[in-house]
């Protein structure tokens, strides 16, 4: 015998289907909405259907937007020479709280992972070729300091090196207010290969 209501164990089921969200999570979440005003679960629900109704994505960068292309790639004031290649569109936002980028994105929509089955063919690298032209001199490539952010940061590399680009990599190391005794080898040998003059 299930212990809550149908409707509120599908509720739960779909909460449990979010990234990061267990079970317990997903009921906390449930039984918290369950507890919301009919208006404020209403005006939750409508976001929900109004985002995935009106967001898509660039079909110059792949960034989520509401407008096409999107407002970085159609700002005039970005300098168009410069691609930073990201994995999600969430990335972006990350490297804009900086303000010390002006160039513009391409998201790849994840990373090269034999070991979960992704290839080249499965992220958005045949668009970054495409987007390559005699106005972009430099890619640089922002993917995760890990085994899969690496090997696509690699590939992309080895494809766009052949036409001409200058393809650099954001540096990775010991964080700021880091402690060396807390990183691990790769970070401490990251941060040793980006090193420079002082």
């Amino acid at each position: 015998m299930d212990f809550y209501p149908v409707a509120i164990e599908k509720l739960i089921e779909e909460f449990a289907k979010l990234p990061g969200i267990g079970y317990k999570t997903a009921q906390r979440l449930t039984l918290y909405v369950l507890n919301l005003p009919s208006d404020e679960v209403e005006g939750f629900a409508n976001a929900l259907i109004e985002a995935r109704g009106t967001i898509k994505y660039c079909s110059i960068c792949g960034n989520f937007t509401d407008t096409d292309p999107c407002p970085i790639c159609s700002n005039p004031n970005r300098d168009k020479s410069i691609i930073c290649v990201v994995e999600h569109p969430k990335d972006i936002r990350i490297m804009e709280k900086i303000r010390e980028y002006n160039g513009v994105y391409h998201v790849l929509h994840g990373t090269i992972s034999p070991m979960a089955g992704r290839g080249p063919e499965d992220i958005k690298l045949k668009e970054l070729v495409r987007r390559i032209n005699g106005e972009v001199k430099e890619v640089i490539v922002a993917t995760n300091p890990n085994i899969e952010g690496e090997a696509t940061a690699m590939y992309i590399s080895k494809i766009l090196k052949p036409l001409g680009v200058k393809v650099t990599r954001i540096a990775h190391g010991v964080p700021v207010g880091g402690d060396l005794e807390y990183a691990d080898e790769v970070t401490l040998s990251k941060a040793l290969e980006g090193r420079t003059e002082i």
